[in-house]
């Protein structure tokens, strides 16, 4: 009997212990998250549920061997926000866009498993992907200025904190920089009135999220679902990335083709109920370099805590309260950092400078960050028609044009894939 009592008492410990690690899982990912629906206008309680089930979709199909979370992904942002303008404001577009996204994700697992790792990447290499990075970034610099001049104070305060736990901040708490910057802008902000708390006290404590219908229509597909061309190496680098700490190699086994269709679903699933695109966070690689433990379980625990959060009225209500110069501030930090990883991935990448090679990192700098400005001062229109009104511009544009302008000018190079 006591022996049954103390494999009771140990099972009952062991499920406290992973419940535990799990919630620093959640609170790792929690603010970058919640930031891009605050962002874009999408519903952050929508964005939880999504990336939790998104999360248990991409365990199932990579076989549960991958400790990864799938958040909401930041390469989308710039281009929910054109859907978002072209559309009249009306996001369920940008959900077909999404949607969309996810079956060029799992079109891009077929590929991988029909031809091989190595002849997919060969068009992705990083004289392409590093400039579509940086382009990522310095789109959206400019939204994050004009949130941030809502209130120089706050934001300037919100941000220091962000960057100070960031390069001052040791093991778990240097996860926790955007959360604790935004906490901290949160109740910098009440203290100056700048916060009104009475939608909170008004929301209920559990209602269903606000799940809307997508629409499809094929000129917010084009905006959208190219961008997973720009963000295909990121996906590589995170599954890679994760291996390393956890001491596997998860593109060997489950595989890059699962991987991806993991990332694929989840996309889809988060397009159809109202969420932003998901990817792999770093975040939660981070948690498991820290803590040591590997096991997959806890990432899943982790989904089940986001879903259910999802479900707490009064914490979607407080999410939208959070002061606009306050997301301003992490931001800003945010979004430049991303650019920062794309000049990172041209130094790093030991590329040859050629003028080949030049000429390309330029025309897609040139396109993802000038063609808007061109339109706007001189009236002329850079992108493929898709429809009477709608173009494939900006950011998109920029990915398609950086893969064929590299496969054209790079031609006569020796190939590294083996055929």
């Amino acid at each position: 009997m006591v022996s049954g009592e103390s494999t009771i008492g140990h099972t009952a410990l062991k499920s406290a212990r992973k419940v535990v690690l799990a919630m620093q899982h959640l609170i790792a990912m929690f603010g970058a998250t919640v930031l891009v629906p605050i962002l874009t206008g999408l519903d952050p309680s929508v964005a939880l549920m999504s990336a939790g089930i998104g999360t248990l979709l991409f365990h199932l199909v990579t076989k549960g061997m991958v400790p990864v979370f799938l958040g909401s992904s930041f390469a989308f942002i710039p281009v929910i926000i054109t859907v978002k303008e072209t559309y009249n404001g009306d996001l369920t577009y940008a959900q077909g866009g999404i949607m969309a996204a996810g079956l060029v994700y799992i079109i891009m697992s077929m590929l991988v498993k029909k031809f091989g790792v190595k002849r997919i990447k060969s068009y992705f290499p990083p004289q392409v992907i590093g400039p579509m990075i940086i382009v990522i970034g310095l789109n959206l610099v400019p939204v994050a200025v004009g949130m941030y001049s809502n209130n120089v104070m706050v934001a300037t305060m919100t941000l220091s904190i962000a960057l100070g736990i960031t390069f001052l901040g040791r093991g778990f708490i240097k996860q926790l920089a955007i959360l604790i910057a935004v906490v901290s802008g949160y109740v910098i902000s009440l203290q100056m009135g700048l916060v009104d708390t009475q939608a909170i006290k008004e929301a209920a404590w559990i209602a269903k999220p606000n799940v809307t219908t997508p629409k499809f229509e094929i000129g917010a597909i084009a905006i959208i679902a190219p961008v997973v061309l720009a963000v295909f190496m990121e996906h590589i680098g995170d599954i890679t990335t994760n291996g390393a700490v956890v001491g596997k190699n998860f593109i060997e086994n489950p595989g890059l083709n699962r991987t991806l269709l993991g990332d694929g679903l989840a996309t889809l699933v988060a397009g159809f109920l109202g969420g932003p695109a998901n990817t792999t966070y770093g975040e939660n690689t981070g948690v498991l370099a820290i803590t040591k433990n590997y096991d997959p379980s806890i990432i899943r625990i982790t989904a089940v805590l986001a879903i259910i959060l999802g479900c707490v009225s009064k914490v979607g209500t407080f999410l939208q309260t959070i002061p606009v110069p306050v997301m301003g501030g992490i931001s800003l930090m945010l979004f430049s950092m991303i650019s920062f990883i794309g000049f990172k991935t041209l130094k790093d990448s030991n590329i040859n400078y050629s003028p080949s090679n030049i000429a390309i990192i330029a025309v897609i700098i040139f396109i993802g960050l000038g063609s808007g400005y061109i339109e706007k001062h001189f009236g002329i229109s850079m992108g493929i028609s898709i429809t009477e009104s709608v173009k494939i511009t900006g950011l998109s544009l920029a990915a398609i044009v950086g893969i064929v302008l590299n496969k054209v000018l790079n031609r006569n190079e020796k190939s590294e894939v083996v055929a």
